[in-house]
């Protein structure tokens, strides 16, 4: 029996699923964190010079290459293992080590990723991170790593995953430009588990500092909306006076109408993509089951008090330049009928002046049709008494008669063929 034909795309699109499991991590160890983005339209960025980037680190390592125009790596660098992901504007790097330096937090291990390496890297930094990964030991040692190593003003912790774990971060760069986490796991926690606490804590500072580029955009664009606000206040005010001419105020409209479409049309992908990039950090931290830990704030409630704001200023930035484009277009419907309607008064009083100027046309042409008869008729007179007056005198009659008696007959043949003209044109 034949086989069913699969769909082109079945396999590529159901191992898609499948790409990017999370690491298998052991306690005690650490990770290495680093994201790269394009300053400008990192959406468009040609992909092959991330690939490209990847290779040059790969080979520094004598590591094998992934596939062609792959968007995802794991494997073996020397002793440690190395994760890569390209996303839509950014692309990551994770490198897992095992065992713990001698310093918590060393800024040497930073250094597997060479200094020569990431000076040619195509694309600036989004955010760096190291984490923490040990073993729980009793509260004591975990606060006193918790004074040692974070900001108390900022710092978040909690109990994650049925208390399986300890999370720990402050949010803030540290001497050496890197965010730094720290994790503690129960006796019994498995591999499996602490990768995926470890892939969300770097998710949750990814997507988190992807989500504050729309809220700097949100704030310069905030400027930008009061000045054309006031802009638009001021015409909206005037097209209730009818004193103001409605095509200058139209004029004056049509620039501000540009200027709001061209600012959403510059806006829109951000403030789209900052919208997605927050629900991803609310979703990770709920599938976290966070815990209270020692009367600590979690980092759901550090979110919610410095993040949500923000997210919000953008939505608010979205909503006001929308809401501005439509009362722009609204404003300048009005006017273009304004417009209209006075177009049409002038049409109306333009179409009466030419009924007029018709009206005295028609008196002057039956006027000058007039006169063309007595012309003609003189003429015609003249020369019927030229052609008739020997005859006339033949028969005795005297040139005065034979005119008068021509003139009337004439006058009225002429006035018939002008008559008749003139119906034939009608």
């Amino acid at each position: 029996m034949s086989r069913i034909k699969d769909h082109p795309l079945r396999y590529k699109l159901a191992n898609e699923l499948h790409a990017r499991p999370f690491p298998a991590l052991a306690a005690p160890s650490h990770a290495i964190y680093l994201a790269i983005k394009r300053p400008l339209a990192a959406a468009n960025r040609d992909r092959d010079a991330d690939l490209i980037h990847l290779l040059a680190l790969l080979d520094r390592y004598g590591a094998p290459h992934p596939q062609p125009e792959a968007t995802h790596y794991s494997g073996e660098i020397g002793r440690y293992h190395l994760k890569w992901e390209s996303h839509s504007e950014f692309v990551t790097y994770t490198v897992f080590c095992d065992g713990l330096s001698g310093r918590v937090f060393d800024p040497v291990a930073f250094e597997i990723f060479p200094e020569e390496w990431l000076t040619q890297a195509p694309g600036v930094r989004v955010t760096s991170a190291m984490i923490h990964i040990d073993h729980m030991p009793d509260l004591a040692q975990i606060h006193s790593h918790l004074d040692a190593f974070f900001v108390p003003e900022s710092l978040a912790v909690s109990y994650v995953l049925d208390r399986s774990a300890v999370i720990a971060g402050d949010f803030r760069i540290d001497e050496a430009g890197h965010m730094r986490f720290s994790v503690f796991v129960a006796p019994d926690i498995g591999v499996r588990r602490i990768g995926r606490i470890v892939q969300r804590l770097c998710e949750i500072e990814t997507y988190k500092a992807m989500s504050m580029l729309g809220f700097q955009q949100s704030r310069k664009l905030s400027a930008r909306l009061r000045e054309i606000d006031n802009q638009l206040i001021a015409l909206v005010e005037e097209m209730a006076s009818d004193s103001v001419n409605a095509e200058e105020t139209l004029s004056a409209l049509t620039p501000i109408s540009a200027e709001l479409e061209k600012l959403t049309t510059q806006t829109s992908y951000r403030f789209g993509a900052t919208a997605a990039y927050a629900a991803i950090v609310s979703q990770r931290i709920e599938v976290q089951r966070e815990e209270r830990f020692e009367g600590r704030q979690t980092f759901g409630e550090f979110m919610m008090r410095r993040f949500d704001p923000a997210m919000r200023t953008v939505k608010a930035a979205e909503r006001q330049l929308r809401n501005m484009a439509k009362q722009s277009w609204r404003a300048g419907e009005l006017l273009r009928t304004r417009v209209d309607v006075e177009r049409s008064a002038q049409n109306q009083k333009v179409l009466e002046s030419m009924d007029r100027r018709a009206d005295l046309q028609l008196r002057l042409q039956k006027t000058v049709e007039g006169l063309s008869v007595v012309a003609i008729s003189y003429y015609a007179v003249n020369l019927l008494s030229y052609m008739a007056l020997p005859i006339a005198k033949g028969m005795g009659f005297d040139k005065i008669w034979l005119t008068a008696g021509l003139t009337p007959l004439v006058v009225l043949g002429v006035w018939l063929v002008v008559r008749q003209i003139r119906k034939a044109v009608h």
